[in-house]
């Protein structure tokens, strides 16, 4: 994600955002007023937004000072001009005990916001940090006029004041929320990332006037479907403003690509990565112990293999161990000086490279724009979503703030940087849930009779799908190595060999199973509903593929009375598969190909299954033609209401958080 949340509280924790966060993440001097530690830290003033700025009698776009700062946040929840309220009244007349009242927000409370952290895609504040003065700027603006409309979605769609008993009465607040944003420009490296700190109140007003607290659980589920909102936002600003697109990168082999802009080099992003390569360092120590980890017996304490939920919190583990203190900041103009000196000493790119990165964006822009078309099938994207979403959750149990994410995912990845019509995402659920999702909720509480908290799963019969490989029982021999792949005996570990000399075994990870898993259903349903769908997907079929080297097509299908010659590689009968879409290479995106092997292997035999089952049912269906048999013989392996798969339906759904 490029948007994370983290909760504030009044005390402690809010003097640390006063001491450092507001000052561009350094120290900020003792006894220093505000606005001029942030004149010496190079970093502009906080601003206020949200429309909940009315009703405080503030505007968009004014100065954060810090006496708004600590009634709001530090005085646990009281207006940000309190102080001038309660001095006008006690002026006027009135008592102390009225005035204080007055400068409240309702009831006090410890938790007094949350802070949202936005940073665009790497690749975008690289154009930031090494392109011209109107480059910048147009950056941020995009910037910020992405962070506006996901605050605005979290108004509208997410942000909740419960109250009653038990909290049993759900409100939208109205009036709007109340934020104030600071602006940072480096990582704690010293490298270029452009950041923003969202300091969300969690007070909000009611339809009666009263002021009651936002449901912060609420806005935790929905991180990931602000996050992919933010992504495909700033995405697509900066793309048609700049004249880019996008194309699909693999950080981390078996996890979903991340849409980054084409044309700027690997090289470039790896240089930004110092954090990234210190923290994988010491998450191999750590996976390293977790699996040859013995209790007093000298057996296993876990498992001799790392599932994705443990290395998810060895890697908050490394994060941690290896955060470094905070540099002294810097003004702007001198950091991007330093910023291209280093990356033209360091980062292996040639430096004519760097000082023209916009235009050599714009010819890989040109390349990938004159081969994909913007096309979105909302039937056949409401497939890949319910598929994905459904392997990738446990139990295949999920919420609509699921499908909403995997929505914006997908369109992110289709439309590679250019705008979407408004609602879209909304369509492909609606979709998804009135045609492949089936209700399963089974409410005990109030809450579970939400629609936001309503429980789906997939419609399909997914038996015939390769299962999750189980990790295996420990074995009873503490000096052995793990087994490379489950399932397999140990071998023995040569002495003197550390952590990161051998591969760490791993649990397979989710999102190569829902790959695959998008793809087999998304063949059944186009063989099986082929005179409803079949020229439709195959359009889209030859949209997602457009930019994918011959080799990872896969083969035509020879004639019968060709079966012994070798099949050629060719276009007719691509299949349009996820995994294939994340992996297709661009002129500049070389690297991805280098771990397909494997993954192509299984693709394909699947595909190969899936075209052997689709012509035996073909040669059936004739024959039952010539013959005249009754329906009731034909085998049929989906049901009637799977015929309607691939028809959009504009329902009355409009989802009100996407999030995992």
């Amino acid at each position: 994600m490029t948007m994370d949340i983290k909760v504030i509280r009044a005390g402690q924790m809010y003097r640390y955002y006063l001491r450092e966060t507001v000052v561009g993440d350094g120290r900020r001097p003792a006894r220093t007023p505000l606005r001029d530690a942030q004149e010496q830290a190079g970093v502009p003033a906080g601003r206020w937004m949200g429309r909940g700025l009315a009703v405080l009698g503030l505007a968009p776009g004014e100065e954060v000072t810090e006496a708004q700062l600590r009634n709001l946040f530090g005085e646990r929840g009281r207006h940000p001009d309190a102080d001038r309220i309660e001095a006008d009244l006690l002026a006027a007349g009135v008592s102390l005990k009225k005035a204080v009242k007055a400068g409240a927000l309702g009831r006090r409370v410890m938790v007094t916001g949350v802070d949202f952290v936005f940073r665009p895609q790497p690749t975008i504040y690289l154009l930031w940090a090494f392109g011209d003065e109107e480059t910048r700027l147009m950056i941020e603006a995009a910037h910020e006029r992405a962070i506006e409309r996901v605050l605005e979605w979290i108004e509208d769609e997410v942000a909740v004041i419960r109250y009653g008993k038990d909290g049993i009465y759900r409100v939208r607040p109205p009036g709007g929320l109340v934020a104030a944003r600071f602006r940072h420009y480096e990582a704690r490296s010293g490298r270029p990332l452009l950041h923003d700190h969202l300091l969300l109140s969690v007070k909000g007003q009611r339809l009666d006037g009263r002021w009651g607290s936002i449901h912060t659980t609420a806005l935790h589920e929905n991180t990931v479907a602000a996050s992919a909102l933010y992504n495909e936002l700033v995405a697509a600003e900066v793309c048609e403003t700049l004249g880019l697109a996008t194309e699909p990168r693999t950080v981390t082999p078996g996890r979903r690509p991340v849409m980054e802009i084409a044309g700027v080099p690997h090289e470039l992003i790896r240089w930004t990565s110092r954090r990234s390569d210190q923290i994988t360092a010491c998450l191999a120590e750590l996976e390293h112990e977790y699996v040859t980890a013995v209790d007093d017996d000298g057996e296993l304490k876990f498992l001799p293999v790392v599932s994705e939920r443990a290395r998810a919190k060895m890697n908050q583990i490394a994060a941690r161990k290896t955060r470094p203190p905070k540099r002294k900041t810097q003004p702007l103009a001198q950091l991007r000086v330093w910023w291209k000196v280093s990356a033209i000493l360091t980062s292996k790119v040639a430096a004519d490279v760097i000082d023209s990165l916009l235009e050599h964006a714009r010819v890989a822009a040109a390349a990938i724009r004159a081969r994909v078309a913007a096309v979105v099938d909302v039937a056949l994207a409401a497939v890949d979503v319910t598929a994905t979403v459904f392997v990738m959750n446990d139990g295949g149990r999920f919420h609509r703030r699921h499908l909403l994410a995997e929505a914006r995912r997908h369109l992110a990845l289709v439309l590679r940087g250019r705008r979407r019509a408004p609602g879209l995402d909304e369509k492909i659920v609606a979709a998804a849930i009135s045609t492949h999702c089936l209700d399963i909720s089974e409410p005990t509480t109030t809450m579970g009779l939400l629609k936001d908290y309503r429980l789906y799963t997939a419609r399909w019969d997914l038996v015939d799908l390769p299962a999750r490989p189980r990790p295996p029982t420990p074995g009873p021999d503490a000096d052995q190595q793990p087994p490379a792949d489950p399932g397999e005996a140990a071998d023995v570990r040569a002495s003197g060999q550390d952590a990161g000399e051998w591969e760490i075994p791993r649990v397979p990870l989710r999102y190569e199973r829902a790959v695959l898993a998008s793809a087999v259903v998304r063949e059944k349903l186009r063989t099986t509903a082929a005179t409803v769908v079949r020229g439709r997907a195959y359009n889209v079929v030859a949209h997602q593929q457009a930019a994918m080297p011959e080799l990872l097509l896969p083969p035509a299908a020879a004639a019968p009375e060709h079966d012994d010659q070798k099949q050629e590689v060719g276009r007719q009968e691509a299949i349009d598969m996820t995994a294939l879409r994340a992996l297709r290479r661009s002129r500049t995106d070389v690297e991805a190909l280098d771990f397909t092997v494997d993954r192509l292997r299984r693709l394909q035999e699947v595909a190969t299954k899936m075209a052997d089952d689709s012509r035996v049912r073909a040669d059936r269906v004739r024959s039952d033609r010539h013959t005249e048999q009754d329906d009731a013989d034909v085998v049929r392996p989906v049901r009637p209401d799977d015929q309607q798969a691939h028809r959009p339906q504009d329902g009355p759904h409009r989802g009100r958080e996407a999030g995992y």
